[in-house]
C-alpha cells in the first residue's frame, strides 16, 4: 500500500480558516485559539510520519485540535496552570512579577483566618449535602477527589456529557448555596 501523502505546505491556506471557526466557538478567545491552530500545525508536523491516511488530512489535523483544545481547557482549569498565571508589570520606576511579588503568603495566617477557612468548610459540606445525593457524590469525585472523567462514566453508567452537565449543575447549586449560607 503506497504512504498517504499530505502537503503541509498547503495546510495554511486549505485549513486554516476551518480550523479557527471550529476553535473560536470552543474557546471564545482569538489569540488562544490562533495559538491552538498553530500548535496543531506543529503537531501535526512532529506526526507526519505516523498519518497514516485512513481519514482526510483536514479529519486528521481536527483530532490533533482536538487534543490540543481538551489539553488547553486540563491547564486552565488545574491548579498548576493557574499557578502559571503570572502579571508583569512596568511602572515609571519599577517593574516586576506581581504574582510573585503581591500574593500573600499562604503559610502566613490569623486565627481569624482558620475560624473563616472553617467557617467556609462547614458551610461547603452544608451545601453539598443540600445536592441530590448522586450528583453529590459524582461531585466530589470529580471536583475533590480527582478522579478521572472515565472512571466515573463508568462508575455511574453515564457519558461524559453526562457528567459535564451533573458538575455544572452542582456547581451552580453549591455557588447559590455558599452565597446564602456563608459571608
Amino acid at each position: 500500500m503506497p504512504t498517504p501523502q499530505i502537503d503541509p505546505n498547503k495546510w495554511v491556506s486549505k485549513y486554516s480558516d476551518y480550523l479557527y471557526n471550529y476553535t473560536i466557538v470552543r474557546v471564545n478567545d482569538s489569540a488562544v485559539a490562533k495559538d491552538l491552530i498553530s500548535e496543531t500545525f506543529l503537531a501535526a508536523l512532529k506526526a507526519m510520519k505516523n498519518f497514516k491516511g485512513e481519514a482526510s488530512e483536514r479529519t486528521w489535523l481536527i483530532a490533533i485540535l482536538k487534543r490540543k483544545i481538551i489539553d488547553y481547557y486540563r491547564k486552565t482549569n488545574s491548579k498548576k496552570g493557574k499557578a502559571e498565571v503570572h502579571i508583569n508589570y512596568k511602572d515609571a520606576d519599577q517593574e516586576g512579577d506581581w504574582l510573585e511579588e503581591r500574593v500573600a503568603d499562604p503559610f502566613d495566617t490569623t486565627a481569624e483566618d482558620d475560624l473563616e477557612n472553617t467557617e467556609l468548610g462547614l458551610a461547603i459540606h452544608k451545601c453539598l449535602g443540600s445536592l441530590n445525593e448522586r450528583h453529590a457524590e459524582i461531585f466530589k469525585k470529580k471536583t475533590i477527589k480527582n478522579y478521572e472523567t472515565e472512571v466515573i462514566c463508568n462508575e455511574y453508567n453515564i457519558t461524559p456529557s453526562n457528567l459535564w452537565v451533573i458538575i455544572h449543575r452542582a456547581r451552580t447549586a453549591m455557588a447559590e448555596c455558599l452565597e446564602k449560607n456563608w459571608y
